[in-house]
Order: structure tokens, then C-alpha cells, then sequence
């Protein structure tokens, strides 16, 4: 049986066709391809490793949580894009994205640059 190509080098040249699309945070992670005793190729995403804290970007700026705002509030308002929230929780020590916006007046790392970024800085 044929191995499967990877996602990134058979599909990405077909818009729409990537498993991921370019604004995920998965988009860029390496698709492996495990094959089961019976022989069944199966494509999995590989782990996705986060930069150290302060390394991933030098452009950071900072945003003070205002009361009842969202991570997804936050990457519409950085990135044009609600789904965006991950690149502010990348850049952040938090576990749960909920945990960006728990506390009005907390100073939290506003990061730009990533892939498919722009946001207000670029």
C-alpha cells in the first residue's frame, strides 16, 4: 500500500484543501502519518510547541482587560479575526484562554508578527 502524502506538501498548493486553515494555530504543524498493524495509514497533527515567553516576538505590546472582555473580543480587536485569541494566549502564561480576561486591569502581552498576524502593529 502507497504511503499518503503530507497534508503540507499534497494539498497546500489547493486553496481550501490544507486541514487546517491559514489562521490556526495548527496550520504550520508538521502532519505525521502513523500505519497501524493492518496496514491503514493514519495522518495525525504533531505536537505543537510554544515558543519561550518574551522570545516568539520582539514587537509585544500590552493591553489592559477591561471588565466583561473575551479572549475572542481581544483577537478581533489585535487581529480582525474572533478565532485569533490563541496568538494572545501563545504569548501569555496561562493555561485556560478564560484565564487572559478573569481580572479587569490586568496587564496582559499583546504579541504580533506570527504567520497570517498583521494585527494593529504591522
Amino acid at each position: 500500500m502507497a504511503e499518503p502524502q503530507p497534508y503540507e506538501s499534497a494539498l497546500d498548493a489547493i486553496p481550501g484543501a490544507h486541514p487546517y486553515p491559514r489562521s490556526s494555530r495548527y496550520h504550520d504543524a508538521e502532519v505525521g502519518i502513523h500505519t497501524q498493524p493492518d496496514g491503514t495509514a493514519v495522518r495525525y497533527v504533531k505536537r505543537r510547541l510554544l515558543p519561550p515567553l518574551g522570545e516568539a516576538d520582539e514587537d509585544i505590546a500590552t493591553h489592559t482587560v477591561s471588565s466583561g472582555e473575551r479572549p475572542d473580543h481581544l483577537g478581533q480587536r489585535y487581529f480582525g479575526d474572533p478565532a485569533a485569541w490563541w496568538r494572545i494566549a501563545d504569548a501569555n502564561p496561562v493555561l485556560d484562554p478564560r484565564e487572559l480576561t478573569a481580572e479587569p486591569g490586568e496587564e496582559i502581552a499583546i504579541p504580533d508578527g506570527f504567520p497570517g498576524g498583521g494585527g494593529r502593529f504591522g
